[in-house]
């Protein structure tokens, strides 16, 4: 038994793991694997599947609609990630350096865009920007007739207008994630950042930026996946349209299946989001791994 680690045999630890990895099989592994099953097969739902190889993922290279839907949905990662990261780290910021008080209480305000389902967020939200909606109410107020439009309705600003919902939705949550981080900052730092000539802006960038690249990571991760999952939101407000203006690949998955018949090509759109939101999940990983290193 020389050489070998104390404690139980390691079979026993896999024994400890098995009822969990079995539930995580039952309700992740699985649903994936039998997605990309169906992926391979013209099938309706109904009728018996017809094999096609990977003819549904050339499809998604070779479709317009498809290519566009993806596209839409990396504009939106503009609008649901890096919009609400630079709000958010400004806000932060200032609120940390200035030691607010209440800050409890903001927090709470901020934050509160989370706990509200994206349904209702949508509805809302879909009355403001409504042709006699609040939003043209505030311009025509204002004297800004001209700029009043039907903004889900109109092909140049729908996507933008469903964009900005997503920045409202997740700089809470940014916001809040950042502030935890700002608040563990050593106050030494900014002391030994001072005493160097560092002024407010030099200080941001030496010292609150790396200390907080965790915090980032974790709120491009959490807000990217948000924005390439997005359904609920598109489903309400636009349903894809106009046309095709505001279509995504998650609204794609659900209109290809249940609207058209397409389950294979449905879940092929399914399984290449799947794959995209890892890759640049762990991209975003592997970057803050690095800074911290």
């Amino acid at each position: 038994m020389i050489g070998r680690p104390p404690g139980e045999p390691r079979r026993v630890a896999y024994l400890f793991l098995l009822p969990a990895f079995l539930v995580y099989a039952a309700f992740l592994l699985y649903p994936i694997g039998r997605a990309v099953h169906l992926s391979l097969y013209d099938w309706d739902g109904l009728s018996l599947g017809r094999w096609v190889g990977l003819a549904n993922y050339a499809a998604i290279v070779a479709d317009e609609r498809l290519r566009a839907a993806f596209g839409h949905a990396l504009v939106l990662m503009a609008f649901y990630a890096l919009a609400p990261l630079a709000i958010g780290l400004t806000l932060a910021a200032i609120l940390n350096h200035a030691k607010v008080r209440g800050l409890g209480f903001f927090r709470t305000v901020v934050f509160l865009p989370q706990v509200v389902a994206m349904v209702v967020v949508a509805v809302a939200w879909r009355r403001v920007y409504a042709p006699d909606g609040t939003l043209n109410d505030l311009l025509g107020a204002v004297g800004l007739d001209s700029l009043t439009r039907g903004w889900l309705g109109d092909y140049t600003f729908a996507l933008p207008a469903v964009g900005v919902v997503g920045t409202w939705f997740e700089t809470g949550l940014v916001t809040v994630l950042l502030l935890a981080g700002m608040s563990r900052i050593p106050t030494e730092l900014y002391e030994a950042a001072r005493l160097d000539g560092a002024g407010a802006l030099r200080e941001f960038f030496a010292v609150t930026l790396p200390s907080v690249r965790g915090e980032i990571a974790v709120a491009l991760t959490l807000t990217v996946i948000a924005a390439l999952r997005t359904f609920d939101l598109v489903y309400i407000t636009t349903r894809g349209g106009p046309g095709d203006s505001t279509s995504v690949p998650s609204y794609e998955v659900y209109h290809r299946a249940f609207g058209l018949g397409q389950v294979g090509s449905a879940a092929a759109i399914g399984v290449t989001l799947t794959v995209a939101i890892f890759a640049i999940s762990f991209v975003i990983n592997r970057f803050a791994d690095r800074g911290v290193s």
